[in-house]
């Protein structure tokens, strides 16, 4: 088990640290712990006990599994004795969906969650779970497959609002949202064909969804929006940066809510 150099201290003195965990016991006890791992490479093809048994576990947990040749494993591998497997676990351990809207209701508010659909840079994703924070935002929802986990540089990147500020991991965005609006919650996606976000009512209980950098919401997960709002905007260029956009519609939010 091998830290990320240079790991960065935050605000309360602790240390993010992303693991990268190599070797077939490693991985194994690593899954049996209860560690949160966001990711297993394992050696493709291969068939012998211990492996068959992390691939099991990383099944039986959600992991995303990515069957490698050895040339590629040896290429991630930090330490060389990779024996096969390598994992990567989160820097910060993944909350419920229930325990954002239980922070919703501790407060005494509509709850106000950011959903992201396959966001895949983690200074994207750290800068969304910082703006949260700031935003008064309960919570931050993220698929498990397709985009980026708690890692070290999310973690950094969020300057210490991920010690606030609680992230769920799912395995069905769209399946997630109708739960939600059974619990009252209605959904807003940021796309340019949309209405002027200016023109929308975004009070009450709320989920604000942001799609992929390139690609945008997703068609089955934009099907599942009740609105979907555009910003407006007078440059030359016809989109903005990921964390930007959620950035300026969480705000848009929080303008309407103190009204």
């Amino acid at each position: 088990m091998k830290e990320e150099k240079n790991p960065m201290a935050l605000d309360n003195g602790e240390e993010i640290k992303s693991l990268v965990i190599e070797g077939r016991n490693a991985v194994l006890e690593a899954f049996r712990s209860g560690k949160p791992i966001d990711k297993v490479f394992v050696l493709d093809g291969c068939q012998d006990g211990p492996i068959r048994s992390i691939v099991r576990e990383a099944k039986k947990h959600d992991t995303i599994i990515q069957f490698v040749d050895k040339t590629r494993l040896s290429q991630i591998s930090e330490t060389g004795k990779h024996q096969g497997a390598i994992a990567y676990a989160a820097a910060y351990e993944y909350a419920e969906v229930e325990d954002i809207l239980e922070a919703a209701k501790a407060k005494g508010e509509d709850p106000f969650i950011i959903v992201l659909d396959n966001i895949e840079d983690p200074h994207n994703l750290g800068a969304i779970i910082r703006t949260a924070n700031l935003a008064g935002a309960h919570g931050v929802i993220i698929p498990k497959r397709r985009a980026v986990g708690l890692t070290a540089t999310v973690a950094r990147t969020s300057a210490g609002a991920l010690n606030y500020t609680p992230v769920a991991k799912v395995t069905n965005i769209a399946k997630t949202m109708e739960e939600l609006k059974e619990k009252g919650l209605w959904f807003v996606c940021a796309d340019m064909d949309g209405d002027s976000m200016y023109s929308l009512n975004l009070k009450g209980p709320i989920g604000l969804v942001i799609g992929n950098e390139g690609e945008g919401v997703g068609r089955l997960v934009k099907e599942k929006c009740d609105f979907v709002a555009s910003i407006p905007m007078k440059g030359n260029i016809d989109s903005l940066n990921a964390s930007v956009a959620a950035g300026v519609l969480a705000y848009e939010i929080v303008r309407q809510r103190m009204q």
